[in-house]
C-alpha cells in the first residue's frame, strides 16, 4: 500500500475503466434495444456516473483511506453498510473478472481454434496475478499501455468513420440521416429506450476503482480531481461519438448483435485484416479489465481486513506494500472461470456475464448515500471548506440516487436482467446473515480469546 501511482497512471486507470467489452461488443445490444436514442441514454448514464465519481472524489481527496468507499460507508452509515458495500464490490470484481477471462479465451480462439479455452484462462490468471504481486507501479504501467491501445483504436475508428462520411470512402459512405430515417430517434418506443439503461449503466462499471487508487497515489489531491473531471469527455468521445458514427454509417436495424459493430467501420475503410485488428484491441481490453478487476477486489478485501470484516491474513503486505494474500485469493477465486471453460466452453460467458450488474449499481448507490450522509454531518463552514466539492449539492445527489433506484426497477421488468437482480438480493441477504453471525460470535467470545486480529 505504498504511494507509487502518479497522475499519469490514475488518469489512464480512469480512462481505461470505462472502456471495455461493454463498448466493443455490448454496444450492439444497446443499439438493438433503443436504436439512435441510445445516444441519449449514454448521455444520461454518463451524467449519473459523473455525480457518482464526483461524490467519491470528494471523499477520497479528503480521506484517501484503504478500502475507499467500503471504509467510507462503515464510517458514515455503520458497520453493516461498510460490510455490504465492501464485499459486494469484491463480489462484483470477481464475477466481472470471470466474465472477462472467459471472453479473452474466446478471443484467443480466433487465432488458436484448436487450443482449449481453459488453457488461456489459466495462463492469463497466472500472468496478471504475477504482475499485481510485483509492485503497484507495475500495475499502473500495465494499465497505462493497455488503455493506450484501446484509446488509439477508438480514435482511429472515429477518424476513419468521419473520413468515410465526409469523403464518401468505401462501398457504403453512409449518411447522417441514418440517425432518424429508419423509424426515428425512438424506433422501439420509450420502452426500448428505457430497457437499454441496464446495459448502458453496466458499460460504465469499474469506474469506481478510482477511489481505491487514492490510497496509493503519490498526490491524491491533484490526481483525483483531474481523473474524475475527464468523465464527461470520455462519455462524449468514446461512447456517444463512436456509436453515432456507427449508426450514421450503418442503419441501426442492420447492425448485428452477434459481433462487434467496430468491424464494420474497419471494413468500410477497406482494411482486409479488420477482424485481426479488432481482435488485438479486444484482447487488450480484456487484459486491461482483468488487471483492474484483480487490483480492485484485492484492495477492497485488504481494507475489509484492516477493519476486522475479513480474515486478518488478508491484511498482510509484501516489502513493496502489495497485499499479496488478497491478490492470491482473488486469483484462486478465478479458478471458477477455469472450471466453467472446461465444462461449458460454449456457454460459460453467457452464464456469468450479467451477474455483476446488480452489484455495480448497488455499489454506486451506496457511494452516493454515503456521501450524502457524510455531507449532512458537516456544518455549513465545514462544507464550504471541502476540497473538490461535488457540484449541484444536494439536488444532484438526490436525483442521481433516484436514478439508481430507477435502474433497479428496469432490471426487475427486463427479462434478461431479472435473474441478476434476484441473485443480487440473495447475495445481500447472505451477507447480512454472515454479518450478524460474525457479530454475535465476536460479542460472545471470551475476552482472552479474540476472534480476529488485524495487523495494519
Amino acid at each position: 500500500m505504498s504511494r507509487r501511482l502518479n497522475g499519469r497512471h490514475i488518469r489512464f486507470i480512469a480512462l481505461g475503466s470505462a472502456i471495455g467489452t461493454g463498448l466493443f461488443y455490448g454496444s450492439s445490444d444497446t443499439i438493438a434495444k433503443a436504436g439512435p436514442s441510445v445516444l441519449i441514454a449514454y448521455l444520461v448514464g454518463g451524467a449519473a456516473i459523473f455525480f457518482v465519481l464526483r461524490a467519491l472524489g470528494e471523499m477520497a481527496v479528503n480521506d484517501p483511506a484503504p478500502g475507499s468507499f467500503g471504509e467510507y460507508a462503515r464510517k458514515h452509515l455503520g458497520p453493516l453498510a461498510g460490510f455490504l458495500t465492501g464485499w459486494t464490490y469484491a463480489f462484483e470484481m470477481v464475477i466481472v473478472c470471470v466474465a472477462d477471462v472467459t471472453a479473452l479465451a474466446v478471443y484467443m480462439g480466433f487465432w488458436f481454434p484448436d487450443v482449449p479455452r481453459w488453457i488461456w484462462v489459466v495462463l492469463t490468471i497466472l500472468v496478471i496475478a504475477a504482475a499485481n504481486l510485483v509492485s503497484v507501479r507495475v500495475y499502473g504501467e500495465l494499465e497505462f499501455w493497455f488503455t493506450l491501445v484501446k484509446v488509439v483504436a477508438i480514435v482511429a475508428m472515429i477518424l476513419g468513420g468521419a473520413a468515410i462520411l465526409i469523403f464518401s470512402l468505401g462501398s457504403n459512405s453512409g449518411s447522417v440521416t441514418n440517425l432518424w430515417s429508419h423509424g426515428g430517434w425512438f424506433p422501439n418506443g420509450i420502452s426500448g429506450f428505457i430497457a437499454s439503461f441496464a446495459l448502458v449503466m453496466f458499460a460504465f462499471g469499474g469506474t469506481e476503482i478510482l477511489g481505491l487508487t487514492a490510497a496509493e497515489s503519490e498526490d491524491p489531491r491533484t490526481a483525483m480531481p483531474k481523473a474524475v473531471n475527464t468523465v464527461p469527455v470520455r462519455v462524449l468521445l468514446f461512447y456517444v461519438a463512436t456509436l453515432a458514427i456507427i449508426m450514421m454509417l450503418n442503419p441501426w436495424n442492420t447492425i448485428s448483435t452477434s459481433g462487434s459493430p467496430f468491424v464494420q467501420i474497419f471494413a468500410g475503410l477497406g482494411l482486409h485484416s479488420a477482424a485481426t485488428v479488432l481482435n488485438i484491441v479486444v484482447v487488450t481490453a480484456a487484459l486491461s479489465a482483468i488487471n483492474s478487476d484483480i487490483f480492485g477486489a484485492g484492495r477492497m478485501i485488504y481494507g475489509l481486513a484492516q477493519r476486522g470484516q475479513a480474515p486478518a491474513a488478508m491484511a498482510r503486505v509484501t516489502r513493496n506494500g502489495i497485499p499479496w494474500m488478497t491478490v492470491l485469493v482473488v486469483a484462486a477465486a478465478l479458478s471458477l472461470a477455469v472450471v466453467l471453460n472446461y465444462l461449458l466452453p460454449d456457454s460459460a460467458f453467457l452464464l456469468i456475464a450479467s451477474v455483476g450488474t446488480f452489484a455495480t449499481v448497488w455499489v454506486w448507490f451506496m457511494i452516493l448515500l454515503t456521501h450524502y450522509r457524510a455531507r449532512r454531518q458537516l456544518s455549513a463552514g465545514e462544507q464550504a471548506s471541502r476540497e473538490f466539492p461535488v457540484q449541484f449539492w444536494p439536488v444532484g445527489q438526490v436525483l442521481t440516487m433516484a436514478f439508481m433506484v430507477f435502474i433497479f426497477v428496469v432490471m426487475a421488468f427486463a427479462e434478461d436482467t431479472r435473474l441478476a437482480l434476484v441473485v443480487g438480493v440473495v447475495w445481500l441477504a447472505v451477507l447480512c446473515g454472515l454479518f450478524w453471525f460474525h457479530r454475535r460470535a465476536t460479542s460472545s467470545a471470551p475476552a482472552d480469546k479474540p476472534t480476529s486480529s488485524v495487523q495494519g
